[in-house]
């Protein structure tokens, strides 16, 4: 069992930059591949980017390359996403989620996921 907890939403504007934190229970935090998620009002829950257990490898959606940073402290039990020249369209919550069978692109799917966090509010104005 895997407990998520996000942190740190808020509303800031056009072009700033905001980090968010998940921190996780358990002591099996370092086998899961992390990922983050978001939803917008009215859309379904898109894939965002997500980074394997060990850290080696991370993932991104086109939305956010370039602009967003997935990492994770194992000794934590802490994954991070750092992002930058947030745009209105990021308006979104964001859910972290911890996907134990990581293969090929099973990362991508919301559906693939085992354990997920309630979510923190980011609203960018523009």
């Amino acid at each position: 069992q895997v407990q998520l907890v996000e942190s740190g939403g808020g509303l800031v504007q056009a072009g700033d930059s905001l980090k968010l934190s998940c921190a996780a229970s358990g002591r099996t935090f370092s086998s899961y591949t992390m990922g983050w998620f978001r939803q917008a009002p009215g859309k379904e829950r898109e894939f965002v980017t997500a980074i394997t257990s060990s850290g080696g490898r991370t993932y991104y959606a086109d939305p956010a390359k370039g602009r967003f940073t997935i990492s994770r402290d194992n000794a934590k039990n802490t994954v991070f996403l750092e992002m930058s020249n947030l745009k209105p369209e990021d308006t979104a919550v964001y859910h972290c989620a911890a996907l134990r069978q990581y293969y090929s692109n099973s990362y991508m799917y919301a559906y693939n996921y085992d354990y997920w966090g309630q979510g923190t509010q980011v609203t960018v104005s523009s």
